[in-house]
């Protein structure tokens, strides 16, 4: 699997889970799969808007 980053083709090493409490429920995830280089980009962008829910490392790794 590929990092989530728009335009990056790095091999995926964490996923992020999170969701949108306005319109997820409570126990729902969507995943945005990130490499090393966007790991902390794409978790504070979710972090800022209150949507990250966890971190794990990628399965696939």
């Amino acid at each position: 699997m590929k990092c989530s980053a728009r335009g990056c083709r790095e091999p995926a090493i964490w996923a992020l889970r999170w969701n949108n409490p306005k319109l997820h429920e409570p126990e729902r995830r969507k995943t945005w799969l990130a490499c090393e280089a966007h790991r902390e980009s794409l978790g504070e962008f979710l972090s800022v808007r209150g949507f990250l829910r966890e971190v794990e490392e990628h399965p696939g790794t």
